[in-house]
C-alpha cells in the first residue's frame, strides 16, 4: 500500500501520483494518504481536517467508509485496568473492505455522505497515567474522537484499589472495578453514551477480599472479572478487528487489571488483553501495574476510505 503523503487542510496536494485523481470521484486532502486499489485512505492520528475539494459524480460514491475510535482510559496503579476508547466504523457499498462485527452501516443514522467542504477531525488522547500518590487513584479517563456527525467516546479509567476502592469508570468501554479488602467494585458501563451498535463493553467486576483487580472492557468484550486474592492480573477485553486500511489489525483492546499484593516480593505485573503492545494499542484502555503508577491509555485513531478511481 503506497502512502502518497501527510498534508493539511488547503495544501492543495495528496491527490496521488503526480496529483492525479480520476475525473468524478471524491478528491480530498487531509491527514497521511495511502491507497489498496481503487480506494484512497485518509488516516488522522492527531487533529486535522479532511478538506473535500470536489465530490463524486456518482452520488453513492460520496458516501464514505470510515472508522472513528476514543482514545483509552489509563489502568489504577495496582487495580483495575482501564477501557478501550469507543470504536465505530462504517464499511459503505462504494468503498467495502472486511469490516468488524461493530459494522453500523445497516443503521441510517451511522452513514455519512461528504460534500465539498471541510470536515474538521477530532483524535482524542489516551488517559494519563495515574501515579501512585494515593491509596484510592483511580485511572484517568480518554478522550472522545470526532468525524462529522460520530463520536466515539474516551474509554473509562480503571477503579482504584485499597480500601474503599472504587468501581470502575463508564466510557466507551468501561474500566475494570478496583481492589478492595471490604466490598466489591463493578467495572464502569460500556457503550456510554449508547449507541447502534455497541461502540465497547462493560469492565471486569471485582469481589469482597480481592487482591487482583479486573480487567477494562475492550470493544467486542467484557473484562474479565476478579478471581480472588493475589492471582494473576486479569485480562481486558477483546477488541475489534478490521481491514479498513487494507490489512487487518486489532484496535480498542481493554487494558489488564493489575494486583494489589501484601508485599513487594509478590507484585505482578498487569498483562495486555488482545494484542502483543502491552498498553492496549491505539484506542486500548492502559494496563495497571505495580511500579507506582498506571500505563496510559492508547491514543485514538481516525481513518477515511472512499473510492477515488
Amino acid at each position: 500500500m503506497p502512502i502518497i503523503g501527510s498534508f493539511g487542510a488547503g495544501s492543495g496536494r495528496g491527490f496521488g501520483r503526480g496529483g492525479a485523481t480520476a475525473p468524478g470521484f471524491i478528491c480530498a486532502a487531509g491527514g497521511t494518504i495511502t491507497e489498496c486499489g481503487d480506494y484512497r485512505i485518509h488516516t488522522f492520528t492527531g487533529p486535522g481536517t479532511f478538506c473535500v475539494s470536489y465530490e463524486a459524480e456518482c452520488a453513492a460514491n460520496n458516501e464514505v467508509s470510515y472508522m472513528v475510535i476514543a482514545g483509552g482510559g489509563s489502568g489504577a496503579p495496582n487495580s483495575g485496568g482501564g477501557g478501550a476508547g469507543g470504536f465505530r466504523e462504517v464499511s459503505s457499498p462504494s468503498a467495502p473492505y472486511t469490516a468488524s462485527p461493530l459494522n453500523g452501516y445497516p443503521t441510517p443514522g451511522n452513514r455519512i455522505t461528504v460534500t465539498a467542504t471541510g470536515f474538521p477531525i477530532t483524535v482524542g488522547g489516551g488517559g494519563a497515567a495515574a501515579p501512585n500518590t494515593s491509596p484510592n487513584t483511580q485511572g484517568t479517563p480518554g478522550s472522545n474522537s470526532v468525524f462529522s456527525t460520530i463520536t466515539s467516546t474516551g474509554g473509562g479509567g480503571g477503579g482504584a484499589g485499597a480500601n474503599p476502592g472504587s468501581g470502575g469508570l463508564n466510557g466507551g468501554s468501561g474500566g475494570g472495578g478496583g481492589t478492595s479488602e471490604s466490598e466489591g467494585h463493578g467495572g464502569g458501563s460500556g457503550n456510554t453514551p449508547p449507541v447502534t451498535p455497541s461502540q465497547g463493553s462493560d469492565g471486569g467486576n471485582s469481589s469482597t477480599n480481592d487482591e487482583s483487580a479486573s480487567g477494562g472492557g475492550g470493544a467486542t468484550g467484557v473484562g474479565a472479572n476478579s478471581i480472588g486474592s493475589h492471582p494473576a492480573p486479569r485480562a481486558g477485553g477483546t477488541g475489534a478487528t478490521t481491514q479498513i486500511i487494507g490489512s487487518s489489525v486489532t484496535y480498542a483492546v481493554g487494558g489488564a487489571g493489575g494486583n494489589r499484593p501484601l508485599s513487594p516480593t509478590t507484585k505482578t505485573d498487569g498483562i495486555a488483553g488482545g494484542d502483543n503492545t502491552g498498553t492496549g494499542g491505539q484506542g486500548g484502555g492502559g494496563l495497571s501495574t505495580p511500579a507506582g503508577a498506571s500505563a496510559a491509555g492508547g491514543s485514538g485513531i481516525v481513518v477515511i476510505r472512499y473510492k477515488y478511481q
